[in-house]
């Protein structure tokens, strides 16, 4: 067992945003946590990285696993996107956990390549990050979470804005990191995220719900999100 909450309770300035939640990520795990919007999901995954603290309930953390030792990609805004700094120098911001110091040592620089190099990205490596396409700024982002992290990735609704093309590129090299042993952690409005995942968590204030993948197609939860998801994009 990675993380364990028991009847945890997040949200903001003491009001709770989600029902209580009890639920494990275990070792080799793809968990999605899915829910219609304002339903906590931002909050929650702040909350696992002790970004806030919890309104009421338990997070404990299992098998050596440290805060530290979690990768995070968050959302990007428009401003994150135009940052201006290079593809190396991004990347290699994400191991700054290893060393404390002013100078980046050799170990460091190695693994940042060696996550550039294993996400097919190397050739960027001295572009301007703000020049890259969305697909590709994804991957770099990915690259220096990676640099975190050999355990557990947390992903805050990694595809919006990619086209298509970029999309099932992205679905597909953490579909290889999750073989490799990586435990993924996925914010996601995209239903087609979810065939790829082992877990579900489906946020809802009244009756969230926590299974397989399998136990989830089956669920009241899963047609709800169907029919929210086909409505909004039927508002756009």
């Amino acid at each position: 067992m990675y993380i364990r909450c028991n009847n945890l309770l997040v949200g903001y300035n003491g009001a709770p945003v989600t029902g209580k939640l009890s639920f494990e990520i275990k070792e080799g795990d793809y968990l999605c946590v899915v829910g219609m919007n304002g339903a906590g999901k931002s909050t929650l995954m702040k909350t696992l990285l002790s970004l806030q603290e919890p309104i009421g309930g338990e997070i404990s953390l299992g098998e050596g696993l440290k805060r530290f030792e979690i990768g995070y990609l968050p959302q990007q805004s428009d401003h994150q996107k135009d940052f201006p700094a290079t593809v190396w120098e991004v990347v290699l911001s994400g191991t700054i956990g290893m060393h404390r110091g002013f100078f980046y040592k050799k170990d460091q620089k190695d693994l940042a390549m060696a996550k550039l190099q294993e996400l097919g990205i190397a050739h960027l490596k001295g572009k301007s990050y703000r020049s890259l396409s969305g697909g590709q700024q994804q991957r770099v982002l990915l690259a220096r979470a990676l640099c975190a992290t050999q355990k557990i990735l947390l992903l805050d609704e990694p595809v919006t804005g990619l086209d298509p093309r970029a999309m099932q590129q992205l679905y597909r090299i953490l579909d290889e990191l999750h073989q490799k042993g990586i435990t993924v952690i996925m914010i996601t409005h995209d239903l087609n995220a979810i065939s790829h995942a082992t877990h579900v968590l489906h946020l809802d204030a009244r009756k969230p719900f926590f299974g397989t993948q399998d136990a989830y197609y089956q669920s009241k939860q899963w047609k709800l999100f169907q029919e929210w998801e086909q409505g909004e994009a039927s508002a756009c």
